[in-house]
């Protein structure tokens, strides 16, 4: 079967190989692959960056986020073929943690966790893959496609999460008002969840046309170009990871405020600030910064919730290229109007 794969750490390795069929060691549940979402992540093991094969092997499979179709599943998992499913991308360390022992993967505390089509375990972007029952989630029918999506909103499920348990520390607080920083797949669907907490939705990007500003229009936010003027948030979820952007929204965010980092920062940028204010303001103000990543499987099904309940029509806008298999090397591409780039099995 044919499989994307790269070499960790050599830089443009990657390529279309003939693969044997996934093994049994990998899970009881065989699943046909239908879609897989391309991401930073993904361009960056491309790119050498980092990545890790299994033990014994020289290639990993890459690919974490997976929408695929059961074709064969053990009795009594709850799961028939003809399911459409994805694939969990984190699996617990062996020791294990005490974070991995009761379900949070997550929140490992030692790193010794493995990732499918990242870290030491291969990935969704094959023809087939097998996993186990308790790592595949279920997605309602009526996503279709949009059924990829799963796993970046997990990300931004597990954020609402922590925002809650965080929040909790005062009776009186609700983010009744959310800045959302960046308008990729993260952003707009981090805006898609506020949306549906029922709150006030503005969010910032560079971006002057495409189809960024009109998402974020159809989810009811106000769309801020480069800047935000006259918006004090309650809660700000940061999905660019630029150093400016992240501390100009901690100075911004309102007292009793939380700021959610959902984006990761290249390194490298120096900017010169004033700690000792920051300092005094986060001090007297309550001010919370968070930094989040990954998922676990309460999150996933969360995830799958909030796309069920969304408006189709705008979950597919989100997915502005789908490229076939054939053409893998364009999924990698990064293009001005991208925001979800989708490689297609199905086609």
């Amino acid at each position: 079967m044919r499989a994307l794969t790269v070499l960790p750490g050599v830089p443009n390795s990657a390529r279309l190989d003939d693969v044997s069929e996934p093994s049994t060691a990998d899970g009881d549940v065989l699943v046909e692959t239908l879609a897989i979402g391309i991401c930073g992540t993904d361009r960056e093991i491309a790119a050498g960056e980092y990545g890790r094969a299994p033990a014994g092997q020289e290639r990993l499979i890459i690919g974490h986020e997976s929408l695929g179709r059961i074709l064969d599943a053990p009795r009594g998992a709850q799961l028939q073929p003809g399911d459409l499913v994805a694939g969990i991308v984190r699996r617990p360390d062996p020791v294990p943690c005490p974070a991995c022992a009761q379900g949070e993967w997550d929140m490992c505390r030692n790193g010794l966790y493995t990732e499918r089509g990242i870290k030491e375990r291969n990935g969704y972007a094959a023809e087939r893959f097998r996993i186990e029952p308790e790592f595949t989630v279920k997605i309602d029918p009526k996503l279709g496609d949009c059924g990829v999506l799963l796993e970046p909103t997990s990300i931004v499920a597990k954020a609402w999460d922590q925002i809650e348990r965080i929040g909790a520390r005062s009776h009186a607080w609700w983010p009744r008002n959310v800045l959302i920083t960046g308008a990729g797949p993260i952003g707009l669907l981090a805006g898609l969840l506020a949306q549906q907490h029922g709150c006030e939705l503005h969010i910032l990007d560079r971006a002057e046309a495409g189809p960024k500003p009109e998402l974020a229009r159809k989810l009811g936010a106000t769309y801020h170009r480069g800047k935000v003027d006259g918006v004090e948030p309650d809660l700000v979820i940061e999905c660019t990871g630029a150093t400016s952007v992240i501390l100009d929204v901690v100075e911004r965010v309102a007292s009793d405020g939380l700021v959610c980092l959902a984006g990761l920062s290249s390194g490298g940028h120096e900017l010169k600030f004033d700690v000792g204010k920051l300092n005094r303001r986060m001090v007297l103000e309550n001010t919370v910064v968070f930094g989040t990543v990954n998922a676990n499987r309460a999150h996933y099904e969360a995830a799958a919730a909030a796309l069920a309940r969304a408006d189709q029509g705008w979950l597919r806008q989100l997915i502005t290229r789908r490229v076939p298999l054939a053409r893998w090397s364009e999924a990698l591409e990064r293009r001005p109007d991208d925001i979800k780039v989708v490689l297609d099995f199905a086609v």
